[in-house]
């Protein structure tokens, strides 16, 4: 039904604002394009009093980060129902916190990596495992305030314990999986391609590296051995049911292949609200897999629903 009225839910206040701007923009003009009236919504804290006057057939979130992806936003929609795209309340808070998340996941039988949680005050001293290791906010995206603890460090990060840290006082530790960054998407109950992502002049996939033009490259299909391959697919729709997620999601891994062809696969995170921008992996893997930025936008609507 190319008539439906969508509301692109678009900025927010969250740290991932300018992300989300991008995606929203770009979802909303192919919208447009596909022949959907779209209605953009800069979202503050009245969105329910606005959405209730527009009255949309749907709302599109393009949102990232809290609030837009934890189950906030989620939950509004199911009190006004309105049917809405990506995943529902409890998938949403479950994938945002990330040690939650593991252990789903590994509850699953997927392989995670060894963590703990912190407050980041108590290991601003003291390394709070043997390095090397990664340091991440419990409830953020788009790699804001990663930060890699390599081998011989003498002490933790600096930052972590000063008053620059704006990610919460609760932190996640890491072991640190040496080898290749994979990810794949998840477009309903199908894993569609795994794209290995090359930073370029970057340590790791960092926010520039993934925002940034040229910041990365992006190897779709990755240049792996076809079990592997497979069993990456077979993993990302495992923590896709496993977590409850619906629509779109991708699930990133670490792939150790340094002494072994089989090597060492560790799922990382799954991420409920992909990014939707020009330089974004889910567009680009959908694309591949035959599904063009307006149809798998298209496909999303017509998935939407309330009690996701």
């Amino acid at each position: 039904m190319k008539n439906k009225h969508v509301a692109v839910l678009l900025g927010g206040f969250s740290s991932e604002r300018p992300v989300s701007l991008s995606s929203g923009k770009a979802c909303a003009d192919a919208l447009e394009n596909e022949g959907y009236q779209v209605t953009r919504v800069d979202v503050a804290r009245d969105v329910g009093a606005v959405l209730t006057e527009l009255k949309p057939d749907v709302v599109f979130n393009a949102l990232h980060g809290p609030f837009g992806e934890d189950g906030t936003i989620q939950g509004i929609l199911e009190y006004l129902a309105i049917p809405y795209t990506h995943s529902g309340v409890l998938a949403s808070a479950l994938a945002m916190n990330k040690e939650q998340a593991k252990k789903v996941a590994k509850a699953a039988g997927i392989a995670v990596a060894e963590s703990k949680v912190a407050s980041r005050f108590a290991i601003q001293n003291k390394h709070p495992m043997k390095p090397p290791y990664v340091v991440k906010p419990v409830n953020e995206g788009s790699s804001f305030g990663v930060v890699i603890v390599h081998e011989g460090q003498s002490h933790p990060p600096q930052v972590i314990g000063s008053s620059e840290w704006k990610y919460g006082e609760t932190v996640m530790v890491e072991r640190y999986i040496h080898g290749r960054e994979l990810t794949c998407a998840v477009m309903g109950d199908v894993a569609l391609g795994v794209c290995e992502i090359i930073p370029t002049g970057h340590s790791f996939y960092d926010y520039d590296s993934k925002y940034v033009a040229g910041g990365s490259k992006h190897e779709i299909p990755a240049k792996i051995s076809s079990n592997i391959y497979q069993k990456i697919q077979t993993l990302a729709l495992k923590a896709h049911l496993a977590i409850g997620c619906r629509g779109v999601s991708r699930s990133d891994f670490r792939y150790d292949d340094r002494h072994s062809e089989n090597g060492e696969i560790v799922w990382l995170e799954i991420n409920t609200q992909p990014g939707m921008t020009p330089t974004s992996l889910v567009p680009e893997i959908a694309a591949r897999a035959g599904h063009s930025f307006g149809k798998l936008l298209s496909w999303m609507v017509e998935d939407a629903s309330c009690l996701r």
